[in-house]
């Protein structure tokens, strides 16, 4: 088991290298089909999920990229990895939503942002319970807890997800307790907890798991509102996981060009009395305070997830525009091209769009102070980009042509009977080399047309909750009030405000006054690091 070391003073921002080296002082507990692995950090099966964690470590330490990949907490006065960064203005929120989407264009999926929501979420939690209670307790507690992991630089899964069991039954009401996390013992020195944990992100190559609530408990359920850190090799911790993209492909042959080298484990994990110590305890029974978590939660992660599938699009749009050149057409003389292309293009940065609202019209959260994204645009971004990510799929097959899936085996480019055949007679615009055009199309037949590209299309439309989910959200804060008593306005009705009808409760969030919600002290997105993208920065317009 890995022996917790001592609380740093200070930061330390560590490299991918570093990071690939941590994973060694760690023994967890995993199985990948169906094989126990000695090794997490040598192990072929999760390599692309490894890279693709180390990316958002080099990417801090790049002097291009640190400040928008690095932030400032300021009641720590310590610089920190953006994911694991407390927000603290609306500013914060538009450089996390830039510098997630900045990893996803690397590595389709970056992974750790969820560190940066459940850590967000957490920091509300402890100071919603503190002020419920009228106590410091919770407060000090994480904050000590967050000091360590932004001090060690640390990846941080997050358990959320239950088993579930009979899904028409409570947490207290299923017949097999297991399939919820919950507190089995409790003692001075903390809780024992026992359940399972499904779809956890990149399980395999973390340093710790926040295991958090799932749902709203109630008073039955108390003893399944629990949320605590736990160290992903502790005793009773057992990871059951997938491998990794699509690892073990030889380089020279395989059709996998971008999933070999980046990809995500997902895993089942599986409690069994699991101590805790009280210090990495922040929700033990408190069963109130567990649906305001899952609330918090999912908001920041919608909000993450906009950015990394946008960065997912973009990788699209470059592939579409390149096959269209192989393929010898310009798509901006050539209508049938044009379209799609733009029609993803305006998907993309629609969804985008909702949230950069989503950061603008941020507020702080009334307990902790730190900064939530607008819900309305959160949940209206997540919403679209999980029912389009079909049409985004479809939209680069169709600038792409069908050679995408009917193109010979990768083996045949080194088969000496057919190779120089092939390149003579499937190579298209004179311009482009027969090599480069196939590559370019197996890229795309690995991002939308292969395991991968279903996966692609699965986690995007229930990662961060189910569209039902974040369509009831849409509804609960949308402020269908305000809109009502415009009408009856224009209407002449003359009718008062009311305050306890139904629809008129419900009205317009953060947008208080014609100056809107940012503060004289607030911070702005800083430049991004790439000089051709204009997004943001104002002086390159």
């Amino acid at each position: 088991m890995h022996t917790q070391s001592t609380l740093p003073h200070t930061s330390r921002l560590i490299s991918g290298a570093e990071y690939r080296e941590s994973l060694r002082q760690y023994a967890p507990k995993v199985y990948v089909d169906g094989r126990l692995i000695e090794s997490v950090a040598d192990a072929p099966s999760l390599q692309p999920g490894i890279n693709a964690l180390a990316v958002s470590y080099d990417f801090a330490l790049d002097p291009a990229r640190a400040p928008l990949m690095t932030a400032v907490q300021t009641f720590r006065g310590a610089t920190v990895n953006r994911m694991l960064h407390i927000d603290e203005s609306s500013g914060d929120l538009l450089n996390k939503l830039e510098a997630v989407r900045l990893l996803c264009q690397e590595t389709g999926c970056a992974q750790r942002y969820l560190a940066h929501d459940a850590l967000n979420a957490i920091h509300q939690l402890a100071a919603r319970v503190d002020d419920a209670l009228d106590s410091n307790e919770y407060r000090t507690r994480f904050a000590a807890y967050l000091a360590e992991v932004q001090a060690r630089d640390l990846s941080l899964g997050i358990a959320m997800t239950d088993a579930k069991g009979d899904r028409s039954r409570r947490p207290h009401q299923q017949d097999n307790p297991e399939t919820y996390v919950h507190i089995v013992e409790r003692s001075g020195k903390g809780i024992v907890i026992s359940g399972t944990k499904a779809i956890v992100t990149g399980a395999p190559y973390m340093h710790e798991f926040l295991v958090m609530p799932s749902r709203n408990m109630g008073v039955a359920d108390a003893d399944f509102a629990v949320c605590c850190a736990v160290p992903i090799d502790a005793p009773g911790v057992t990871i059951v996981a997938r491998p990794a993209g699509r690892p073990g492909e030889r380089l020279e042959h395989g059709a996998a060009l971008f999933s070999r080298r980046y990809g995500q484990s997902t895993a089942v994990v599986i409690f069994d009395r699991v101590f805790v110590p009280w210090e990495r305890v922040f929700l033990a029974g408190e069963w109130e305070h567990s649906g305001s978590l899952t609330y918090d939660y999912a908001t920041h992660h919608r909000h993450s997830c906009i950015a990394a599938r946008a960065g997912f699009g973009d990788l699209l749009i470059g592939a579409g525009a390149l096959i269209c050149e192989a393929n010898g057409f310009d798509p901006g003389r050539k209508a049938s091209l044009r379209e799609p292309m733009v029609e993803l293009i305006k998907i993309t940065e629609g969804f985008f769009a909702c949230g950069v609202a989503a950061s603008v019209y941020g507020t702080p959260d009334r307990h902790s102070g730190s900064f939530m994204p607008e819900p309305v645009f959160a949940n209206i971004g997540k919403l679209l980009l999980a029912t389009q990510i079909y049409d985004m799929h479809r939209l680069a097959h169709e600038v792409s042509g069908g050679l995408i899936v009917a193109l010979p085996g990768p083996d045949e480019d080194h088969n000496p009977a057919t190779a120089a055949t092939l390149a003579e007679v499937l190579r298209a615009n004179p311009d482009v080399p027969y090599d480069k055009r196939i590559e370019v199309a197996r890229f795309i037949e690995d991002l939308t047309a292969s395991y991968q590209g279903g996966w692609y299309s699965v986690i995007s439309l229930h990662g961060g909750g189910s569209p039902a989910a974040m369509k009831q959200e849409i509804w609960r804060n949308y402020p269908l009030g305000s809109k009502v008593e415009l009408v009856e306005r224009l209407l002449e009705r003359g009718v008062l405000h009311d305050e306890s009808r139904p629809v008129t409760r419900n009205r317009q969030p953060g947008r208080c006054c014609d100056a809107g919600c940012s503060r004289p002290w607030q911070a702005i997105m800083v430049p991004l690091p790439n000089t051709d993208d204009t997004r943001g920065n104002p002086d390159q317009q």
